[in-house]
């Protein structure tokens, strides 16, 4: 049996992935809040504040993921300095502080994988967007010098979504209006569920991606790639 981390497992990504891979895993599992959920083995950790905690993991580990993210929608000029540093600390230190401390459990597997998740903001560029835009660009670039630095036997990816109907994304889709404008901008024409970036990392994690590496998989409903001309 595989064992897995999930890092923020109790938000709407980290549950629907943890809900699709616990009868086939053994699941290590963090979030902020002290409710856990379907893990065998569950542990309050706030990325942004404290150290991973030591002597959490088994020997092993064959699967990491970091899904904790921010979404700070701001003019740049009304942006400060903090709100940079806050989506650093939460989006690319965390990540920088659970992979260090998994590290040598990763190495003990055949076959590992690192997941990450970046924006479709990255590669595109929005308006509003500039501190997680920056933020997660970080991301895309540990992710493929770490794919670089670990291969072969540790596999790291990263997933790029748009918007994304988990409680993150509550108070940008608070009303129909809101729902059908954002479905509307995507060539798909419906807003991203928790279900398609979970199916996006199990994937990443098995050994049916055994040879994707230094990979930005853009799960967002078309909007990163194509424009429609109606």
């Amino acid at each position: 049996m595989r064992n897995i981390l999930i890092i923020g497992a109790t938000g709407g990504v980290g549950s629907a992935l943890t809900n699709r891979l616990h009868s086939d895993c053994a699941l290590w599992t963090t979030g902020r809040s002290s409710q856990g959920n379907t893990s065998d083995t569950y542990l309050t950790w706030d990325a942004t504040t404290e150290p991973f905690p030591t002597g959490f993991l088994p020997d092993r580990l064959d699967g990491l993921v970091y899904c904790p993210g921010s979404i700070k929608l701001a003019p740049f000029a009304r942006l400060r300095e903090d709100d940079f540093r806050n989506d650093f600390e939460l989006n690319l230190i965390g990540a920088v502080k659970a992979i260090q401390s998994a590290l040598a459990a990763l190495k003990q597997s055949n076959q590992a994988s690192i997941v990450l998740f970046s924006t479709v903001a990255v590669a595109t560029g929005m308006p509003m967007h500039a501190s997680i835009a920056a933020a997660k660009g970080a991301i895309e670039g540990l992710t493929r010098s770490l794919a670089a630095e670990l291969a072969p036997k540790i596999r790291v990816n990263a997933i790029a979504p748009s918007l994304t109907d988990t409680p993150l994304a509550a108070t940008l889709l608070k009303t129909d209006r809101q729902r059908e404008s954002a479905a509307a901008r995507h060539p798909l024409e419906r807003i991203g569920q928790a279900d398609d970036l979970a199916a996006a990392a199990a994937y990443l994690l098995s050994e049916e991606s055994s040879w994707v590496t230094g990979q930005i998989l853009q799960i967002d409903g078309g909007m990163g790639a194509i424009r429609r001309f109606t």
